[in-house]
């Protein structure tokens, strides 16, 4: 269910912002979210157990466990490399951004 949800959220957001830099920083965006979540629920669980059942169950802890759960082989080693030049890319926009945000 999570690797739909994951699909039909990149599909959207390619099909409304139509650019490669809002799929870069989508994908970005939802792995940091999913691993917040994940570090706050291994923090807090011992004081909210139900929540951090809940949690742990329902919601991934990072994209790269998402692709692993549902495939395995040649593909998933692609689709690894995939998620690895995506943040290559994403680091390269941040140091640019943070070279043209002080120049000003």
């Amino acid at each position: 269910m999570d690797l739909i949800i994951l699909v039909l959220l990149i599909l959207i957001v390619i099909f409304f912002f139509r650019s490669f830099d809002s799929f870069v920083y989508f994908m970005a965006i939802v792995d940091i979210f999913l691993r917040i979540v994940d570090f706050a629920c291994s923090i807090f669980g011992k004081y909210l157990p139900e929540v951090a059942e809940f949690l742990d169950t329902y919601i991934p802890s990072n994209i790269p466990s998402i692709i692993n759960t549902y495939s395995t082989g040649i593909f998933n080693e692609l689709l690894m490399i995939g998620y690895l030049i995506i943040f290559i890319i994403f680091e390269g926009y941040i140091i640019k951004y943070f070279f043209k945000k002080k120049r000003r």
